[in-house]
């Protein structure tokens, strides 16, 4: 059985985000956007693509207070065909992916970038951007500082780009989300 989050006498409830994601980079960008937006935001590392599905969901929030403002993430890649196709289907929940990888929504907050791009060639143009040597799961003090100044620029680049296709993003949904609670929209 469910429980249910409540709120004080005269107190607002924020939505609490369960965030299912694929990897660690994935993970690692969700825990610097919970640091900077100060929300619950509960991160699922790991899922595999092809074992996500609504039971796994179900079953892992079974027993979590929960509350009808909360929303279901799900950040994957969109490089996998068949991986893409299952997420589609899983109801409830907003998809938000990049194709190739998540490095393209860090790239975005340097460049505008609209030719075809392989997951490398994100991590080889992020590592020259930041003059250091990119590693997948880490985002460092550099790539820390240009994702927070930055942001409303690759927003905007994203939004430009025809989602699932290479290159394209949507995790400008996922931070105007965030934004709208900061700002009490939610």
């Amino acid at each position: 059985m469910k429980s249910k989050r409540q709120a004080s006498k005269g107190k607002k409830i924020n939505p609490h985000f369960w965030v299912f994601c694929e990897g660690e980079t994935e993970e690692a960008y969700i825990r610097f956007l919970r640091s900077e937006y100060r929300l619950p935001v509960e991160i699922i590392p790991k899922v595999a693509g092809s074992s996500i599905n609504e039971r796994f969901i179900t079953s892992y929030k079974k027993g979590k207070p929960i509350h009808e403002k909360d929303k279901d993430f799900l950040i994957y890649d969109a490089d996998v065909p068949e991986v893409l196709d299952k997420l589609k289907k899983i109801d409830n929940t907003i998809l938000i992916v990049s194709n190739p990888t998540i490095e393209l929504w860090f790239l975005l907050h340097y460049k505008n970038q609209t030719a075809t791009l392989s997951g490398d060639d994100c991590i080889r143009e992020l590592s020259n951007r930041n003059r250091n040597d990119y590693k997948k799961g880490i985002i460092d003090n550099t790539l820390k500082i240009k994702l927070k100044e930055k942001c409303s620029d690759a927003c905007n680049r994203s939004k430009q780009l025809e989602l699932y296709k290479n290159p394209s993003t949507n995790v400008h949904i996922f931070i105007e989300t965030l934004e709208d609670v900061r700002k009490g929209k939610l």
